[in-house]
C-alpha cells in the first residue's frame, strides 16, 4: 500500500511539474525525428523548381541542348528509381544522377595521356546566342569542360572527380588547370574585344571577367 502511495506521488508530481513548464510557456524537450529517405514525387519537385539550373547543369556538360535535354530527363528517371537517399541530399544527388548520365553519353577520356590538345573543339558553341561565359566553358575540349564543370562549379574533389571519370587524379589536376587558362584566355579576348568597342566601359568590363582571371592565376 504504501509503495502504491509513492508511485502514485511521484505520478502527481511530474503531472504537476509538466503543468508548470506548460503554464511557464517552456517547450517540452523535442522529439528526436527520424531521417527520412527521399520519395518520387520529392525528385519531381526538384526537378521542377530547379528546372533552369539542372538544365544549365546538364548544357554545361553535354554541350549540345538536345542531348543536355536527353540528359536532364535521363537524370529525372534515374533519381526516381528508388535509390535510398535521405531527403536532404536528394538536390545532391539529382545533381550526381544528371553528371552520371552525361558521362555515359559522352564518355570523356584524357587524349594521350594528356587530357586534351589545349584547343577549342566546340566551335559551334561560339555561334550561340548563349551568355559569354556559358560558351566559353561548352566550347572547352570535352574533357576540360567535364572537369571544369565537376571540379570547379559542382566543387567535388580531385580524387572524386577522377573516380567519377576513370581516370588519374592527375589527369583532372592537369585538365582543370588548362581549362582555368583557356577560360582566362577566352575572357581577356572578349574584354579586349569590348574595350575597342566602347573604351569607356573599360571598368565594367574589367570587374565582369576578374573572377575567371583570378581562378586561372590561382590555379
Amino acid at each position: 500500500m504504501n509503495k502504491l502511495l509513492v508511485d502514485f506521488d511521484r505520478t502527481q508530481a511530474s503531472t504537476l511539474v509538466q503543468m508548470e513548464v506548460n503554464v511557464l510557456g517552456a517547450k517540452p524537450a523535442p522529439k528526436p525525428e527520424m531521417t527520412e529517405y527521399a520519395t518520387r514525387p520529392d525528385f519531381c519537385r526538384i526537378f521542377a523548381s530547379d528546372m533552369n539550373g539542372l538544365y544549365l547543369l546538364s548544357f554545361l556538360l553535354t554541350g549540345d541542348h538536345p542531348m543536355a535535354e536527353q540528359c536532364f530527363v535521363g537524370g529525372l528517371e534515374d533519381s526516381t528509381r528508388g535509390s535510398a537517399v535521405f531527403r536532404e541530399w536528394a538536390r545532391s544527388w539529382a545533381r550526381r544522377k544528371i553528371i552520371e548520365n552525361a558521362i555515359r553519353m559522352l564518355r570523356p577520356q584524357p587524349i594521350g595521356g594528356d587530357s586534351s590538345d589545349g584547343g577549342f573543339h566546340n566551335g559551334d558553341a561560339c555561334g550561340l546566342d548563349e551568355r559569354t561565359e556559358i560558351g566559353a566553358v561548352v566550347a572547352l575540349p570535352v574533357f576540360e569542360r567535364f572537369v571544369f564543370v565537376i571540379s570547379v562549379l559542382e566543387g567535388y574533389s580531385a580524387k572524386n572527380c577522377s573516380l567519377l571519370l576513370g581516370c588519374t587524379r592527375a589527369d583532372v589536376i592537369a585538365a582543370r588547370t588548362r581549362a582555368l587558362g583557356n577560360l582566362a584566355t577566352s575572357a581577356e579576348l572578349r574584354r579586349e574585344s569590348l574595350l575597342r568597342q566602347k573604351p569607356e566601359s573599360d571598368c565594367v568590363v574589367g570587374h565582369r571577367f576578374r573572377a575567371i582571371s583570378t581562378l586561372a592565376i590561382s590555379a
